[in-house]
Parts: structure tokens; sequence; C-alpha cells
């Protein structure tokens, strides 16, 4: 993949599409999710995102978890070894939830990267005893650093 000034990138193929507004741009969400992966040690990998709206998450949690709601962030796995699968953000819900919890939209998606990501790479926080929680807080402070309201 050539960039504006004719470098070859290296890396992971990542794939975001925004179907929302107000969605941070897709260079940042991008940014961001390429440094989760070194923190992650997943740099060989490729996934896609998908910024949206409540609507559509609440489609895909009905058709794929039985869920009539929207939720804040969802992960498909591929099964496949070079590509984890897809990452689904709900902007709209991920912006109420930041302001809730006191931080940015911004923040928000980052922490919400970081957990579709590790689930992507096999974790489970409904069977792990806080293992996921734990790596998304180390990978969240390497990555970023502590947050403005001390989350990680």
């Amino acid at each position: 993949m050539k960039g504006k000034t004719g470098d070859v990138r290296i890396g992971p193929a990542i794939e975001i599409l925004t179907t929302v507004r107000g969605a941070p741009p897709g260079a940042r969400v991008e940014a961001w999710i390429r440094s989760l992966l070194v923190e992650a040690r997943a740099t060989r990998v490729s996934l896609s995102i998908l910024l949206c709206g409540d609507a559509r998450m609440r489609r895909l949690n009905r058709e794929w978890l039985g869920t009539d709601l929207p939720t804040d962030v969802l992960s498909f796995s591929s099964g496949e070894r070079d590509f984890l699968g897809d990452i689904v953000i709900d902007v709209p819900y991920a912006a109420r939830q930041a302001r809730r919890r006191g931080h940015t939209l911004a923040r928000e998606v980052q922490i919400l990267l970081a957990h579709g990501l590790l689930h992507l790479l096999g974790y489970d926080h409904e069977e792990d005893n806080g293992t996921m929680f734990r790596r998304q807080r180390r990978i969240l402070l390497s990555a970023f650093g502590e947050g403005p309201d001390g989350v990680p």
C-alpha cells in the first residue's frame, strides 16, 4: 500500500468503515488500533473496524447474540490466522458511555478497540476471572497512558 509520499506501509491491513456522524476520523482510529496491536504483540494480523450507529448495532446484536438492544462493542472472530475478524463500535452508544464515565469519546473508542481486539485474540472476560480486563488495562496504559478520569 502506498501513502501520499510514495512510502510503502509495513504492517497489518486495517479496514475502517464509518457509517455514522460524529465518529473519530478513520486515520486516528487506524493509528489507535495499530498502537494496540503492537502492545498486544499481534503486529502481523489484519482486521476490520466498523463505526456505526445504534440501529445497525441493535440489528447485529439481535442477529448474532439474540439481544434486541444496541451495545458498545461487538467482535466477530474470523477463525483465520492472519485475519483476526471484525470489531464493531456503536459511536452514539460510546459517546453516551463516555459522558457517564467522565472522559472523551476518543478515549472511549480507544477502550472499546482494546476490548474488541482482546476478544478477537481469544480472551473472554465472562470466563477468565479478570484476566482480560487486566490485559486490557495494561495495553491501554502502554499505548495511550492513563486517561483524564483515571481510566487507563
